[in-house]
């Protein structure tokens, strides 16, 4: 079955919405050009750098969330490994390494074929998923890169979950 591809005019720009988000947020950005939009999000753990791009010929908004964590030769393997271990547990995007620039980063797009609008809530709940997704498991990277843990002992310490309060 062929698809087809017809483009419909739209009414806002999918990149006007997030910049509305970051703008009612006070959150530090940067929009270059029309089809992205590059926005600083503190953490818990460490500030991270979002970019949400408009892919025109795949109508879709695409979010990448990065976070700086300096990889060496020695560590790549098992970074490979927890990267692995971390994607099965998630439902929504995927984390991936990005040598060039040195950098971790949680991936997901949201489809708005057709000429489909992207709704404020949509883009609030993407970007809210990426800094959950980074916070969760920014430890496991720690552990594996800076502790030397191998992949499953991070995901082992960094998942334990406590129950009450000391």
């Amino acid at each position: 079955m062929p698809v087809t591809h017809s483009r419909i005019a739209r009414t806002e720009h999918p990149v006007d919405v997030v910049e509305q988000i970051a703008a009612g947020n006070a959150w530090s950005f940067d929009r270059e050009d029309d089809d992205e939009i590059s926005i600083t999000v503190g953490g818990g753990w460490t500030d991270y750098h979002v970019a949400f791009t408009w892919l025109a010929d795949v109508e879709a908004l695409h979010l990448g969330c990065a976070f700086d964590l300096r990889v060496a030769e020695r560590n790549r393997g098992e970074l490979q490994k927890l990267i692995t271990l971390i994607n099965a547990q998630l439902w929504i995007g995927h984390f991936g390494h990005w040598e060039q620039e040195k950098v971790i980063l949680f991936r997901h797009s949201i489809i708005l074929a057709g000429g489909t609008a992207p709704s404020r809530s949509q883009c609030e709940a993407a970007l809210q998923a990426a800094i959950a997704a980074c916070e969760r498991y920014y430890q496991c990277f720690q552990f594996v890169l800076w502790s030397g843990k191998t992949a499953q002992e991070a995901m082992d310490a960094a998942m334990f979950e406590t129950v009450g309060e000391a």
